[in-house]
């Protein structure tokens, strides 16, 4: 590692900076609209997205890594929903050993209702407040992020799916 540190510009830090305050505040505000709204947060949201992106079952490990969260964090998450009728979970019926989380009727209704709250506030929060070409340009710079990073770290690269 070299003894120089490459410092930030002031344009590069001030960028840097919108960054981590405009997605902060983003993430805080779309998960003030779905809790308003439907009593359920951002994270949870995500797990009933990812669900029925995979016909509706997906094993715990495998949530945890499309979602980019500790295991533990999605078990916490998947308890609360669980309890409040959204999920179930059952050992997989594949080989026994894994945990399988299953989206219920309630689950799969509130996703429906909740989706329009929630990708209406995606499109005024952020997307109509860029041109499509900015967009796209966020789009492949997190790409390319999302890249470097898995690839730094092999384990990542094996368990993360790529959109």
């Amino acid at each position: 590692m070299s003894d120089e540190t490459r410092w930030l510009s002031a344009e590069e830090q001030r960028s840097w900076r919108a960054l981590v305050m405009g997605m902060t505040l983003l993430n805080d505000r779309l998960d003030a609209d779905l809790r308003r709204h439907f009593d359920l947060s951002l994270a949870e949201y995500e797990v009933l997205v990812r669900l029925s992106e995979n016909d509706g079952s997906l094993r715990m490990a495998q949530l945890a890594d499309a979602m980019a969260h500790s295991r533990s964090r999605v078990t916490h998450t998947i308890t609360r929903m669980e309890r409040a009728g959204l999920v179930e979970r059952a050992t997989s019926c594949e080989d026994g050993r894994g945990v399988v989380a299953t989206m219920t009727a309630h689950g799969r209704a509130l996703l429906e209702r909740s989706a329009h709250v929630h990708v209406t506030g995606v499109r005024e929060y952020l997307v109509d407040l860029a041109s499509a070409e900015d967009f796209a340009a966020l789009g492949r710079v997190f790409d390319a992020v999302s890249d470097h990073l898995i690839s730094c770290n092999p384990a990542l690269e094996m368990r993360t799916p790529r959109p």
